[in-house]
C-alpha cells in the first residue's frame, strides 16, 4: 500500500486489452508497439526504492514495475499467482499458508529467486533496526510478528520459513481473510540477500545499486533523480507479456508545466489539478475517476516529548467542524475529489452479509458547523490559557498541495478568531520524514489502502502503529480493533463502523477531508495500463502506444 502520504491528483488511465488486427502476425504486432516509448510522469521525486522502507505513492508505483511478489493484482484488483505457482494451500485452521514458487524467475543479474528472498525480505521488514513503517502489517498477523517489530523476540522467531529453495510456509496468529491479498503489496516483495549485504548502505539509493526481478528495470534514477526510464527486463519470466521496451518517467510538479509537456508531445499522460482540471474538464483526453486514497489531516498530541495543543479534545473538534469540504472539492481541487466525512473510502468494500458500500452503512462525522466548531474553539482557549492558538500546518511543495493548506488557513483562521494556523512547506521527501519522525503539529496527509478491508484504514491509528506517529492512544479503539482479528464476519464489519466513528467523531483524533479522484490528459493512443484501488496504484505490464 499498499498501501501512501501528500495531496495528488494520481493518473487514471482506461484498463484496456490488447486487440490484434485480424490476420495480423502476434509477434510483430508486439514488436511494433514495443518500439514506441511511452512517456508519462510522477507528480513528486521517488523517495526510496527498497520495498521495505518505501511509504509513498511515487515509490510504490515505481517498485511495482520493478519488482514482483508472490502474487499480483489482476484488472479486477483480484490477487492472482506471480512469483508463487499458484494459489496458497491453507491448514485446516487457515492459520498455515504453504507457498510454492516458480522455479524460472530470476533477478536481472541472472541470479535465481529464491525462497530465501522473501524469508530475508520479510525479516528485515519485520526488524526494528529497520525502522519499516509499514512492519504494523505483521502486527497481529504472522506469528510472533507483534513482539519481533516491538524487539521482545528475535526476527529468526517470525513465523515464516523456506521448507526448500521453491517453498515457503507462513504460519499466522489466528485466520486473515485479506493475507493473500496483502502477499501482493510491496512490503512483501522479495530482495536477495547476497546483493543487498554487498551493496551496504547504497542498496537502493540508485538504479545502478539494485537488482530486479519485474517486468522493467529501472534506469538513470537516484532518490533525488527528476527523470528515469523503465526498461524491459529480458529476465523475467512472462516478458513475453510485457508490451512495451522503455518507458519514461519524469517528475513533473507544476499543472501547468506538465499540460504544455502533454501539449507539445513530451508527455503521453499528463496529471491535472486544480484550475487545469478544471479549464480541461471537457476536452477530449480528459479522464477522472474517484480512487480509494483518503487526504487527511493528521493532529498530533506530542512533540518532543511534550503536549501540543491538539492534545486538546475541544481543540481537535473545532478544527474539524470548522473546514467547507464541500468548497475544497468542488472550488480549490475542482478535479472530481469527493468530500468524505470519514476514514473508510466509498466504493472499497461492502458489507460481507447486504452487500451495502461501508461509507453508506457507516454515515457521514463531523460534517462543517462554524457555530458548534466556534463552541469547541471557545472552551479549548480556557483551557489552553486563554489566548491565541496557535499551531502550525505541514504541507508539500506540490502546487496543488499548496493551495490546498492555503485554503485550511484561511477557513480555520476565520471561523475560529484566534486561531493563528502557520504553513511550514517542504519537499515531499521531507514531508515524509517529519510525519515519520512526529516532527509536526498537523499535517497534510494521504493514505492509500494495501489491501481490501476497513482494516487498511482504521488499523493505522492503533497506540504503537507506526503511521500513527501522532500521540493518539485509546484503550477502547485498540480493543475495537484488535477484536476485528478474530471476530466472525459480519461482527467484525459492525465493530469496524463503531472503530471509525470513536476516532473521528468521539475522539476527533484525525480529521478526513476528501477522497481523491485520479484526474488526467490521456491520449488515445495509449493502451494497456491497469490502475489498482489498492496496493500498487498501476501496472505499466502491459501499457503501450499505438
Amino acid at each position: 500500500m499498499k498501501k501512501r502520504v501528500a495531496l495528488i491528483c494520481i493518473m487514471i488511465l482506461s484498463i484496456s486489452t490488447f486487440l490484434m488486427a485480424c490476420g495480423g502476425n502476434k509477434d510483430e504486432a508486439s514488436e511494433s508497439q514495443g518500439k514506441k516509448t511511452l512517456k508519462i510522469m510522477e507528480n513528486a521525486e521517488v523517495s526510496s526504492m527498497d520495498s521495505t522502507l518505501s511509504q509513498d505513492v511515487p515509490s510504490f508505483t515505481e517498485q511495482g514495475q520493478v519488482f514482483e511478489g508472490l502474487y499480483t493484482l489482476n484488472d479486477k484488483d483480484q490477487a492472482v499467482p506471480a512469483i508463487a505457482k499458484d494459489m496458497p494451500t491453507l491448514s485446516k485452521d487457515q492459520k498455515t499458508y504453504t507457498i510454492k514458487l516458480r522455479d524460472d524467475d530470476k533477478w536481472s543479474n541472472g541470479t535465481k529467486v529464491t525462497a530465501n528472498d522473501f524469508i530475508f525480505a520479510w525479516k528485515k521488514l519485520a526488524n526494528p533496526d529497520t525502522a519499516a513503517q509499514y512492519s504494523f502489517l505483521l502486527d497481529g498477523t504472522v506469528k510472533n510478528g507483534t513482539d519481533v517489530i516491538n524487539g521482545k523476540k528475535n526476527v529468526d522467531e517470525l513465523g515464516i520459513k523456506a521448507l526448500d529453495d521453491y517453498t515457503i510456509e507462513i504460519q499466522l496468529e489466528q485466520p486473515v481473510p485479506y493475507f493473500t491479498s496483502l502477499l501482493a503489496f510491496n512490503s512483501f516483495y522479495p530482495q536477495n540477500e547476497d546483493y543487498v549485504k554487498e551493496q551496504g548502505e547504497k542498496y537502493a539509493q540508485s538504479s545502478e545499486n539494485m537488482i530486479y526481478n519485474g517486468p522493467f528495470v529501472m534506469k538513470g534514477w537516484t532518490n533525488t533523480e527528476k527523470a528515469w526510464t523503465l526498461e524491459k527486463n529480458p529476465e523475467y519470466w512472462d516478458k513475453k507479456n510485457v508490451k512495451s521496451d522503455k518507458i519514461e518517467v519524469s517528475v513533473v510538479k507544476a499543472p501547468n508545466t506538465a499540460v504544455n509537456l502533454y501539449d507539445t508531445g513530451k508527455l503521453d499522460v499528463a496529471t491535472l489539478s486544480g484550475d487545469y482540471a478544471s479549464q480541461k474538464s471537457n476536452d477530449k483526453d480528459y479522464h477522472s475517476e474517484l480512487d480509494a486514497y483518503v487526504t487527511h489531516l493528521k493532529l498530533n498530541q506530542e512533540l518532543d516529548g511534550k503536549k501540543t495543543p491538539l492534545a486538546n479534545e475541544n481543540l481537535r473538534k473545532a478544527l474539524s467542524l470548522a473546514v467547507d469540504k464541500e468548497s475544497l472539492t468542488k472550488k480549490i481541487l475542482a478535479d472530481g475529489s469527493k468530500a468524505i466525512y470519514g476514514y473508510v473510502p466509498e466504493k472499497f468494500v461492502t458489507n460481507p452479509e447486504t452487500g451495502e458500500d461501508f461509507r453508506k452503512e457507516s454515515g457521514d462525522y463531523m460534517k462543517q458547523d462554524k457555530t458548534e466548531a466556534k463552541s469547541y474553539f471557545d472552551k479549548a482557549k480556557q483551557e489552553l490559557g486563554g489566548g491565541e492558538v496557535t499551531v502550525e500546518l505541514l504541507n508539500s511543495d506540490l502546487e496543488s498541495s499548496k493551495k490546498v493548506g492555503e485554503y485550511l488557513q484561511s477557513q480555520l483562521e476565520s471561523a475560529l478568531p484566534g486561531l493563528k494556523v502557520n504553513l511550514k512547506t517542504v519537499p515531499k521527501k521531507n514531508l515524509l520524514q517529519l510525519t515519520r519522525e512526529q516532527k509536526y503539529e498537523i499535517v497534510l496527509s494521504n493514505w492509500g489502502p494495501d489491501f481490501q478491508d476497513p482494516l487498511t484504514f482504521l488499523g493505522n491509528y492503533t497506540t504503537g502503529n507506526t503511521y500513527n506517529a501522532s500521540g493518539y492512544s485509546s484503550a477502547d479503539y485498540d480493543k475495537m480493533i484488535n477484536a476485528t482479528l478474530t471476530t466472525q464476519p459480519e461482527k467484525r464489519w459492525e465493530t469496524f463502523i463503531d472503530a471509525e466513528k470513536l476516532l473521528i467523531e468521539t475522539d476527533a483524533a484525525m480529521i478526513p477531508l476528501y477522497q481523491t479522484a485520479v484526474c488526467n490528459l490521456k491520449k488515445d493512443t495509449v493502451k494497456g495500463i491497469v490502475h489498482h484501488n489498492f496496493g500498487t496504484s498501476f501496472s505499466y505490464k502491459g501499457a503501450y502506444v499505438e
